[in-house]
């Protein structure tokens, strides 16, 4: 009878413990209630009832989980499951994908999703290699020269200036290095602080992005023209997605690309939406022929230094000829 009951003990810790649901932890610098959020938000809860609760999704928003620079390390070392980050971090598994936001190169998100379409396959073996599953992308909008107090109509505006620039951002350096401006290097979360000092009086964000965390407010003037598009991607890892059973690891996916889908189409309407609402609060920069013609001559001569060692020349070439 002891044997027995002893038997029956160790048959329910084992069912229990198979029911403990499993937890990926994943980390973003989106506000929980912003459009990034109520879309991730939307798939935490399609992940747990399709898994009948097998597997629970919890996001630590708001950068809880430190900079994107912060939450890559911590994918890297375990502490977390997967990330929603935007270009720089993507960038920190693989540098290449930075040439999907190269200033000056694309017009809009057509040509953003062409040269995507075309090289999304080599980003993804890429991404695989280091032991991260590249889920899909979720953009963040299109990036605008934005500033406080003076217009950015040309790049000898930016003299006198102090714009920012994202501490691991790859790309905008050579900007700023063609038009001989020293930029302000911090991570997002200082940003803020330092646009109400003044300390920051310019910078390149999607209007949707300086609504959300809140810079819009201290700024005054938007470009009509647009930068780059400033692309995000959900990243999870491999490990953690190998360890779940065959059927929650298929869900976890399938509804991660749903997701992800859904997130472009959203943040793309919301972005649009998000310029209007400034076109009516801020002055609108619109560059005449000859500045248009300087920013366009600025921007070649950072792809120039890019070539040099941030991005391989030959993939740059390729992009440029894919956008003709």
């Amino acid at each position: 009878m002891t044997r027995l009951v002893n038997a029956l003990v160790v048959l329910s810790a084992s069912v229990a413990l198979a029911a403990e649901p499993v937890t990926l932890k994943l980390g973003s610098l989106a506000p929980r209630e912003s459009p990034w959020g109520q879309v991730l938000r939307a798939w935490v809860k399609a992940v747990k009832e399709k898994t009948q609760g097998g597997v629970v999704i919890e996001v630590y928003w708001n950068a809880s989980q430190g900079d994107e620079a912060a939450q890559m390390s911590k994918l890297k070392t375990g502490q977390l499951d997967g990330a929603v980050v935007t270009g720089v971090g993507l960038s920190l598994v693989d540098p290449t994908v930075n040439v999907l936001q190269v200033p000056g190169l694309y017009a809009d998100w057509a040509q953003l999703d062409r040269v995507r379409t075309a090289l999304s396959p080599r980003f993804e073996a890429n991404f695989d290699k280091q032991g991260y599953v590249l889920v899909g992308w979720g953009d963040v909008g299109l990036d605008r020269w934005m500033s406080k107090g003076f217009a950015l109509a040309a790049p000898s505006d930016f003299k006198g200036r102090r714009p920012w620039v994202w501490r691991e951002e790859a790309l905008l350096p050579a900007v700023y290095q063609a038009a001989t401006v020293v930029p302000v290097a911090t991570g997002v979360p200082e940003v803020l602080p330092e646009l109400s000092t003044g300390n920051v009086n310019a910078l390149s964000i999607s209007a949707l992005g300086a609504e959300q965390l809140q810079w819009a407010s201290r700024l005054d003037h938007v470009s009509s023209t647009i930068v780059a598009p400033n692309i995000g991607g959900l990243v999870l890892s491999k490990a953690k997605l190998d360890a779940l059973s065959k059927e929650h690891r298929a869900i976890v996916l399938e509804t991660g690309k749903l997701t992800c889908q859904a997130l472009t189409t959203r943040i793309r309407t919301e972005d649009e939406k998000a310029f209007e609402r400034l076109k009516g609060k801020m002055t609108v920069v619109t560059p005449t022929p000859e500045q248009a013609a300087q920013w366009k001559a600025l921007y070649a001569e950072a792809r120039a230094r890019l070539a040099k060692g941030t991005l391989p020349a030959a993939l740059l070439q390729e992009v440029e000829t894919l956008l003709k």
